[in-house]
């Protein structure tokens, strides 16, 4: 499985998440004073922006993993 189909099923399944889970009402002040109410545009652009971070993260992690695998099991076929 390669860093493109890695990507697109962790994206996949972070939404799927989302849309399964129910959000708490939170409210956040952010840094220059505004109120940030969970579900508001802000709220969900910050959201997106960090599940997008994590889920790279993990595409990446994955592929490394998958290719540390291979290259292991093709140095045990080659023994």
């Amino acid at each position: 499985m390669g860093s493109e189909q890695f990507e697109k099923l962790i994206k996949d399944k972070i939404e799927e998440a989302l849309k399964n889970s129910e959000h708490p009402k939170k409210f956040f002040v952010t840094e220059n004073g505004r109120g940030v109410v969970d579900g508001g545009d802000l709220y969900n652009a910050l959201l997106k922006d960090v599940l997008n971070v994590v889920g790279n993260a993990l595409a990446g992690i994955f592929t490394e993993i998958a290719a540390a695998g291979a290259a292991e099991n093709n140095s045990k076929s080659k023994k």
